[in-house]
């Protein structure tokens, strides 16, 4: 239901944050985290995460495993 981003990845450049049509991405000590409360994988906006789409690291914003997918 959710995506993650990979902390050890994560540049902090901020690039995510404001592309979030759920306001579900926000920064804890210059590391950027999703909460999985509000994350719907950008379902119902776009056609990919916009965090996904815009990271300029690879792999770095991911599907959380451990929660369940939001049904597409």
């Amino acid at each position: 239901m959710a995506y993650k981003i990979v902390a050890s990845q994560c540049t902090g450049c901020s690039a995510c944050e404001p592309e979030c049509p759920n306001k579900a991405i926000s920064e804890k000590n210059g590391i950027f985290l999703i909460d999985p409360k509000k994350c719907t994988e950008c379902v119902g906006f776009f056609d990919e995460p916009q965090c996904v789409a815009v990271c300029p690291v690879d792999n770095t914003c991911i599907v959380d495993k451990s929660l369940p997918r939001y049904p597409r």
